[in-house]
């Protein structure tokens, strides 16, 4: 009888609250805590071949990226190049391509969110 006597108070506690409604539990509207990140970016794959270089930007949130292709040619004489800037909207795939007359140092996607 011992055992049933300590184990009636927990059991009426689990009852309880399990019984609460959801938004009435202490966690479900503290806003003390730091917000859900801000999820941006289009994600990139760029790829060099010789001179010319393609890159591939897909975006996958909400947020419209606009993004840009940098070039850097390998020789001193050859024009670094920057592509126009392509609006990547949500859900979309763009591709953005560019050359050097020689060989190609090194290229990057440069992000700015639009507002």
């Amino acid at each position: 009888m011992r055992l049933s006597r300590c184990l009636a108070p927990l059991t009426l506690a689990a009852a309880l609250a399990l019984a609460l409604p959801y938004d009435a539990t202490p966690h479900a509207h503290a806003s003390a805590g730091p917000s859900a990140p801000n999820l941006f970016g289009a994600a990139c794959r760029t790829a060099v071949t010789g001179s010319h270089v393609v890159a591939y930007c897909h975006n996958p949130y909400v947020d419209t990226d606009r993004v840009r292709l940098h070039i850097e040619c390998a020789r001193w004489w050859d024009i670094d190049t920057d592509s126009a800037p392509v609006d990547a909207g949500p859900a979309l795939t763009v591709r953005l391509t560019g050359r050097c007359w020689k060989e190609v140092g090194s290229a990057w996607i440069s992000h700015q969110k639009v507002r």
